[in-house]
């Protein structure tokens, strides 16, 4: 395993970190996690010399955090810096902030968070929450108190509203972003990371396969890649080669995922891409921004829909419409068209996605389109 100073924390941490919101589930109950598969993986990583964890209060349902706690028993808390993050949409007064950080606590087992994030910062939620509710000082006495480390924000909004959170708060030593080969300008963007590795910030990455849809891509995008590499390697490597970034996290859902991705992140450093690799992954996102209708990555915050709608299913099965037709959707999908139709633009969804598709109007264009 190899290691980067994340910012100005002086901490070394791994440069692959384990995101803990697609642990492999319980055969016919996709709800429930499949808890001796998730430790086992958990541990192996360890073992391997992973020492990030990065776990959320929504995560599977709210129960990834008491299954990260369980997998840290036996003295593998010791050997990780644990992550979490407050739930800006339950704050609804000050109090809630301690509130919901004790139950973390209890859930996940511990007497202190080394990485405490605020989750999925915008510009809304800065202001009516952040702000309003003066979260900073109470997490800064958290702090003091000892049972926080490190304070940062993981971030799914525009380049403007990245900088002027990092702006506003000095006290912020690290941030998790979204990036990847393709969102290159999209929310902070390669432009976000170099701002915030200037302030001194550690930078943490998720979405590095963009929901998966950069493990397996279309054909004609994965015809872009040389075949030195599988996709998976060089979707990580394009984000291991900037300097500015501390670390990737990898949802695995297997423990082949974790062998392969501990395999890539043995090789992984600054700086080792050549001009051509990169012209190459540009050519690819060219290839990829063509065909993707949606821009959905399946994380699942807009979910369960009340009325039913199988939001993530049915944009991922709609995005195979550009290379395979209609037929090859309805084979994915068969129900693609009533399932659509039963949104009742509710707005709840809307209001969840990190991505800020205009699901409804989406929903409606996938029933048209059947």
């Amino acid at each position: 395993m190899r290691y980067r100073e994340m910012g100005k924390t002086g901490v070394e941490v791994s440069v692959l970190g384990f995101g803990c919101m697609r642990f492999p589930t319980v055969e016919g109950d996709d709800s429930k996690i499949d808890e001796a598969k998730s430790v086992e993986m958990l541990r192996h990583a360890i073992d391997s010399g992973v020492n990030y964890l990065d776990t959320a209060f929504f995560y599977h349902g709210g129960s990834s955090e008491r299954l990260v706690g369980k997998a840290l028993k036996d003295g593998y808390r010791d050997l990780v810096y644990l992550a979490t993050k407050l739930p800006l949409g339950e704050v609804k007064c000050e109090e809630d902030v301690e509130r919901i950080f004790n139950e973390q606590l209890e859930k996940l087992d511990v007497e202190y968070i080394d990485f405490y994030l605020l989750h999925a910062v915008n510009n809304d939620s800065w202001d009516n929450v952040v702000v309003k509710y003066d979260v900073l000082p109470k997490l800064e006495k958290l702090k003091e108190q000892g049972k926080i480390k490190h304070l940062g924000f993981s971030f799914h909004d525009d380049l403007w509203v990245f900088k002027k959170i990092i702006d506003a708060y000095d006290g912020f030593e690290f941030c998790q972003i979204q990036l990847n080969y393709i969102d290159v300008d999209y929310q902070a963007g390669l432009e976000g990371l170099e701002y915030a590795a200037s302030k001194g910030l550690g930078v943490i990455v998720m979405e590095p396969l963009l929901g998966g849809k950069l493990a397996n891509p279309e054909k004609s995008v994965k015809a872009k890649l040389s075949c030195e590499k599988t996709p998976v390697e060089w979707a990580l490597d394009f984000l291991w080669n900037r300097p500015e970034v501390s670390m990737l996290l990898s949802g695995m859902g297997s423990m082949q995922m974790v062998n392969d991705n501990l395999s890539y992140a043995d090789k992984a450093v600054a700086g080792m891409l050549t001009q051509e690799n990169l012209e190459m992954l540009s050519e690819a996102k060219k290839s990829f921004d063509e065909l993707n209708l949606v821009p959905c990555t399946g994380c699942e915050y807009c979910m369960p829909c009340p009325e039913g709608v199988e939001i993530p299913k049915v944009f991922s099965a709609y995005n195979k419409i550009t290379e395979g037709g209609r037929r090859l959707v309805k084979e994915i999908f068969p129900d693609i068209e009533s399932n659509a139709s039963l949104c009742q633009k509710c707005g709840k969804c809307e209001s969840a996605c990190p991505q800020h598709i205009k699901i409804a109007d989406t929903l409606r264009k996938v029933r048209n389109s059947f």
